[in-house]
Order: C-alpha cells, then sequence, then structure tokens
C-alpha cells in the first residue's frame, strides 16, 4: 500500500514538471532572426557579431511578422524583409564573389551570408560598382548619418594664393656718374640707408667739372660786357654764352644751387656735392671715399618703398576668373591682422610651363614700410558669384575620376549620383549636373554609405553557382 502512494506521488511530481516545460516553451520567443544594423544582408538565427563590421547583431523579427521583444520595429518594405523571401545562396562573408547553394563555414569559422532574392539592383546611372541601399532608422542612428537639401544659389569663388612682395620697378632709380673723377666724401655710406630727395649724397673731383665751372664764370663775365654794347645781337649773344655754360653744368647734375653760388660769387668749387634726386632706402652701393669713377658707372641704386608690388602664383584653372582691376586681400605671415587691399594692375600674358601657373601682380601702398622686399603674403581673391545648384561640399565624395554624392531619394534608400562640381567656396559646392533643386544628399557617414553601396554592388553582380554542387565556389 505504501509502495502505491510512492509510485502516485512521483507521478504527479513528474506530471507537474512536465505541465512546467511546456508552459515555458509556449512563453519563450521562438524563431528569432538578428542581422547587422549596417549591413541588413546579413542574416543569423542566433545572437553575435557581425562577421563585416563587427558591430553587435540586434534581432528583426518573429517569424509570423509581429516585433521581437527588444527587438527593431518590424519591416515594412520588402527589401527590409529577408526572412520572407527565398534564398538564392550563400556567399563568403570575405570575399563576395566565393559562393555556396548550401550554409556552410569558411576557413575561419564565419558564416555564409545568405543571399535573397529580389536584391537590390545595381544602380541605372552608369555607376556599376554601386547600388542603392536601403538602412532602417537604427542603422542611420548608429552610422550618423546626416542629410541636407540642395538648394539654388549664388556663391561666389574664394581663389587663395601666396605673394611675394617685390619693389615698384617704376620707383627703383640708380644714380650714376657722368664725368670722370674721385670721390672726396660719402654723405650715404651704407646699404639700406634712407635718404630724401635733394640731400646730398657725395662730393666728387673732377677736373672736367671744375672746367666747366670756370666756363661758366667767364660766361657771366664776358654777358656783363656785353650789355653796354648798343648792338642787340651782341648783348643777345653774351646771354646765349651763359645759358649754354649753365646748361652743361645741369648736363653735368650740378645742383642748381650750386650754379647760383657760381653766378654770385664767381669762384669754382673744387668739389661738387650731388644731391639724391629721389627719396627711398638705398638699396645698392658700389662706391666708396677715395674711389676713382667712370662715366656710366653705378653709383648707387635707391628704391622708394612708399607703394610695392606682389606678386602671385594663379593655378591654370583658376587663370579665366582674374580681371585687371579686382581687389584681393592680402594678409602678411608675420601679422594676419595686418590685412592691406590691393588691385590687379597686371596679368602675365604666358602660363609659366614648370609649375603651369599665371603670374598676377598686386599694387599696393606701403606708406607704413611694414611690407619688405622678399616677404611672403597670403592672398584672397573673391570671384563673381554664380548662381547654381549648391550643396555642402562634405557630401562630395571626389574618387579622381569622378564625384559622388549620395542622395536620399525615400526615407532610409541612398542612391549615388555622379555630379560634376564647377565650384567650390566657404564649404559649399556648386554642381551643374546630378542633383536638381530640393533633393536630399548625404553629407555625413558618406564613406560608411559608400562602402556598403560598393558591396550590394558586388553581391548583386556575382552570379550564384550551380544547385548540384554542394561546396563553395569561387567565381
Amino acid at each position: 500500500m505504501l509502495k502505491r502512494w510512492s509510485l502516485i506521488a512521483i507521478f504527479g511530481v513528474m506530471l507537474f514538471i512536465l505541465v512546467l516545460v511546456m508552459e515555458c516553451a509556449k512563453n519563450e520567443p521562438a524563431n528569432i532572426i538578428y542581422h547587422c544594423p549596417m549591413h541588413p544582408t546579413y542574416i543569423s538565427d542566433k545572437p553575435g557579431n557581425c562577421p563585416i563590421c563587427g558591430m553587435k547583431l540586434v534581432p528583426i523579427e518573429k517569424q509570423d511578422g509581429s516585433p521581437t521583444p527588444g527587438g527593431t520595429a518590424t519591416p515594412t518594405s520588402a527589401a527590409e524583409q529577408p526572412a520572407q523571401r527565398k534564398i538564392l545562396y550563400y556567399r563568403n562573408p570575405m570575399d563576395p564573389k566565393i559562393t555556396s547553394p548550401v550554409p556552410m563555414k569558411d576557413s575561419m569559422g564565419m558564416d555564409y551570408i545568405p543571399v535573397y532574392e529580389g536584391g537590390t539592383p545595381v544602380s541605372n546611372l552608369g555607376l556599376k560598382d554601386l547600388a542603392p541601399i536601403v538602412l532602417n532608422q537604427p542603422a542611420l542612428e548608429l552610422a550618423g548619418v546626416q542629410t541636407a537639401m540642395a538648394r539654388k544659389e549664388q556663391i561666389s569663388r574664394l581663389i587663395r594664393t601666396v605673394g611675394l612682395v617685390a619693389p615698384d620697378e617704376t620707383r627703383v632709380f640708380h644714380i650714376h656718374t657722368k664725368v670722370t673723377g674721385y670721390i672726396e666724401k660719402l654723405y650715404a655710406n651704407y646699404t639700406g640707408q634712407i635718404v630724401k630727395a635733394g640731400q646730398p649724397i657725395l662730393a666728387i673731383f673732377s677736373p672736367e667739372l671744375l672746367a666747366s665751372q670756370q666756363e661758366f664764370i667767364h660766361a657771366v663775365q664776358t654777358a656783363k660786357q656785353f650789355e653796354s654794347s648798343s648792338i642787340p645781337e651782341v648783348r643777345q649773344g653774351g646771354q646765349e654764352l651763359i645759358a649754354a655754360s649753365r646748361r652743361r653744368l645741369e648736363l653735368f647734375d650740378v645742383p642748381k644751387s650750386l650754379i647760383a653760388q657760381l653766378e654770385t660769387t664767381q669762384k669754382a668749387q673744387r668739389t661738387v656735392t650731388l644731391s639724391a634726386v629721389v627719396s627711398g632706402y638705398i638699396t645698392t652701393k658700389d662706391v666708396f671715399e677715395g674711389k676713382q669713377v667712370e662715366p656710366g658707372m653705378e653709383l648707387y641704386t635707391i628704391t622708394d618703398l612708399s607703394r610695392v608690388w606682389i606678386f602671385a602664383d594663379i593655378y591654370e584653372y583658376e587663370a579665366s576668373r582674374v580681371r585687371l582691376g579686382q581687389k584681393a586681400d592680402l594678409i602678411p605671415a608675420y601679422d594676419p591682422t595686418a590685412q592691406v587691399t590691393g588691385k590687379v594692375d597686371f596679368i602675365s600674358p604666358t602660363i609659366n610651363p614648370d609649375s603651369r601657373t599665371l603670374k598676377v601682380r598686386f599694387q599696393v601702398p606701403n606708406q607704413d614700410m611694414a611690407l619688405k622686399p622678399g616677404m611672403y603674403v597670403n592672398a584672397e581673391m573673391q570671384t563673381g558669384a554664380e548662381e547654381g545648384v549648391t550643396i555642402p561640399d562634405s557630401a562630395v565624395l571626389d574618387t579622381g575620376k569622378r564625384q559622388i554624392v549620395f542622395v536620399e531619394t525615400e526615407p532610409g534608400r541612398f542612391e549615388p549620383r555622379e555630379v560634376r562640381v564647377t565650384n567650390r567656396s566657404a564649404g559649399m559646392a556648386q554642381v551643374a549636373t546630378g542633383i536638381a533643386e530640393g533633393e536630399k544628399v548625404v553629407i555625413r557617414a558618406n564613406f560608411l554609405i559608400d562602402s556598403e553601396s560598393r558591396l550590394r554592388a558586388a553581391l548583386t553582380e556575382a552570379n550564384p553557382p550551380s544547385a548540384s554542387t554542394g561546396q563553395g565556389n569561387s567565381q
């Protein structure tokens, strides 16, 4: 009797455990499917990390279509319901060209990724290596995708270059001697010294100048004797003799003050003091006290730096935008706040064949002498404004051969477009083709979208293997 009740008790406990297990199995979520937020084509029936990017897989939905606990919202488009589509084949997660008709693992233990029927088609815009992609909201948030609208605006092109300060060639003066003589005294005796117009610079002894002075004195004395003549021609001849002698001294650069002194005192000076004809800096000095000089010998070079030139090189593709009279902001490298404004007063008629640049010259006032010859300055020029479809410059992926942007044609769907950028300024790019006003373009995380687009295109182009093959094939 005791054994019977023991068996009944054991049987009851076992029945209770069986009912409890069945109830737990009924409440447990079944058939949870996981995918990568950045690579929705990768599907797995168990949690883990994406073999492509290493991102944590997230649940998609149950087989009945209801959202899983803690998972993402139920996809609405056919492209976002891979579990309901027919699997065509499986591909290697590291090499899309290696495929298999059955599930398998690669040499690293990664599961092959299923490729579903009705995959994303390749773009019909001639971009064979790119394809449109669709991302759900979690994927967009994780990638940090941002978009901006294309607008029709006017932007001016900013040309930036580096200029070199040089003396104004029209303000460079050379001092030469016109007679043979000897330097008795130097008043301007070092390079870099500043001189004023009319300031004495040297005293020279010249037998030729001494003879010319005596000739002038004799002409003055003779003219005074002719003044008492009753014949007008004689009096006029005396004045012409003085004028000729005076002219000879002036041509020898004898100062007018000395000529007036000779006419008054009638005493010749042993040395003649020459004066600076302009104000400026002595930039070249090739004379010393006691040195013999000959006609044509250069004694000094005086440079007036109250106005300077700045030469800048403009790239060939920007040369057509530069015009005479165009203003530019010139910023010295030593002080970015010391900005001056210059005008283009010369454009070289030829291109430098070595650097492929065009020489442009700016004329700049320099009353405070802040700009020194040989100094570098940054030059910025705003060219004429042009109207066109404008997008942020960060939206353009420039590969060298072409320029690509991704356009959001529908919420979460991004299509690659090839564009042609005609102008760039202040972080904006003006495009001539590929984008229409009002369309949205990706301005952030477009490199991630570009990578995914290339992967989708490669998957679409990959040919599925023969159905009778049981191992991965390299195509």
